[in-house]
């Protein structure tokens, strides 16, 4: 699984959750991947919004400019399945041979 589909399934994932707005994604992503560059994240984001994973709307006005926040589509939970699937194969597969 490369790093960008283990991203995204962690997006899809949070977005599962609650809908968010991209900084509050990008925050809680760079914790756990904090080589990862912002822009990385945020052209995700357009890339799972155009092919259908994910919508975004405008949320209220917070002090600054206009929040975009994203929500899961039915297509991006069923993305979210198929990843989660992959992801749980690796994971065994890699402590089936001994590395933790």
């Amino acid at each position: 699984m490369l790093k960008k589909d283990l991203i995204a399934l962690c997006l899809l994932h949070l977005l599962d959750q609650k809908d968010q707005y991209g900084y509050e994604l990008l925050h809680i992503l760079y914790e756990g991947f904090p080589d990862t560059q912002e822009s990385a994240i945020y052209a995700l984001l357009r890339e799972m919004c155009r092919n259908g994973l994910i919508q975004w709307y405008k949320g209220d006005v917070s002090g600054g400019p206009v929040r975009k926040y994203y929500r899961l589509t039915d297509t991006g939970r069923e993305k979210r399945q198929r990843l989660l699937e992959e992801w749980r194969r690796t994971r065994d597969t890699v402590l089936a041979l001994g590395v933790e």
